[in-house]
């Protein structure tokens, strides 16, 4: 049977983090590219299901409520919308416990097929779980077995926004100092992202400062050394961020999800890592990227960041 016949109604599953769904972009748009004529839902949290529904990829966006598993009320109301989905193929792309969970909610009845982790599903992918295969690549095997074979990545040309409100000069910077509070781990001292934006602000690039609430301690920190500094915590949104990044001359950060949106972007990046964040997993790749790894962040020195943000500013001159 032709596949624009028996896969006429798709589900997708990607709850998150933003991080991991700017990865899944590309995916998602290899699946739309594969299933042109389908009508193609997204399965996501609240908090991304406006970037899933910008993404224009799905013909409908829901959100997922997470019930625990002694819910039963929600349980049952999530089995009964999945199952009125009728839903010829789930391309699970967050293969987590949780959405292999789901798989079994079409029992009893016949499940669609599966892309993912699950066995028995039809497009069953096995990999050692925990995993440090890069998302890219994982993602991209996972299609492959169900035969997408023209996975790019992600394209977030659709992210845009009117950023001259910002009044920016040409010659700036974005410093990305946060991350979870969870994972301080991951975090580059504050004080060396205030002597990096006072080395940027030495080669005549405005350092532009980026984060949320959970960022202001490092933020006043940056400020107070490198009062050149322009602070934009709290007044961008998640698309002014690319839009953002195609115009700034670099990005330099921790392991945090508008790092990814940088890079993927386009923007030179020098991404931060300690190892705790296995970088062989996540960290962003491209021709334009440097990924600094050190297993204290502490240890890295300013001397070193400036050495690779100033090997990819050589090559924009």
């Amino acid at each position: 049977m032709p596949a624009s016949k028996r896969y006429d109604r798709i589900l997708v599953i990607k709850l998150g983090a933003l991080g991991d769904f700017i990865y899944a972009v590309g995916p998602m748009q290899a699946i739309r590219r594969h299933h042109p004529d389908a009508k193609i839902t997204l399965l996501t949290r609240p908090a991304y299901a406006e970037l899933g529904e910008r993404t224009g990829l799905f013909d409908a966006v829901w959100t997922d409520s997470e019930p625990k598993a002694w819910n039963l009320p929600g349980v049952f109301a999530l089995r009964s919308r999945l199952k009125r989905g009728k839903f010829d193929r789930v391309y699970d792309l967050q293969t987590s416990d949780r959405t292999g969970f789901y798989y079994r909610l079409f029992r009893p009845g016949k499940a669609p097929e599966w892309s993912g982790i699950i066995p028995g599903g039809g497009l069953y992918h096995h990999y050692q779980r925990p995993t440090l295969i890069h998302t890219q690549d994982r993602q991209r095997t996972q299609l492959r077995i169900a035969g997408i074979e023209d996975v790019r990545p992600s394209d977030l040309s659709f992210m845009t926004s009117d950023i001259s409100r910002f009044e920016l000069p040409e010659r700036f910077a974005l410093l990305i100092p946060g991350s979870s509070l969870k994972m301080a781990v991951k975090r580059w001292p504050a004080e060396s992202y205030g002597a990096i934006a006072n080395w940027l602000d030495s080669q005549e690039i405005l350092p532009v400062l980026i984060g949320g609430a959970e960022d202001a301690g490092a933020l006043e920190i940056i400020r107070v050394i490198c009062p050149a500094s322009r602070d934009l915590s709290g007044q961008t949104s998640l698309y002014d961020l690319p839009e953002l990044a195609r115009a700034a001359r670099l990005a330099i950060g921790n392991d945090t999800g508008p790092m990814h949106i940088a890079a993927l972007s386009g923007c030179p990046t020098v991404a931060i890592f300690s190892t705790a964040s296995f970088p062989d997993k996540a960290a962003p790749r491209g021709d334009n990227v440097r990924v600094l790894v050190t297993e204290s962040l502490s240890d890295l020195t300013v001397d070193e960041v400036a050495a690779a943000a100033e090997t990819l500013l050589s090559r924009d001159r």
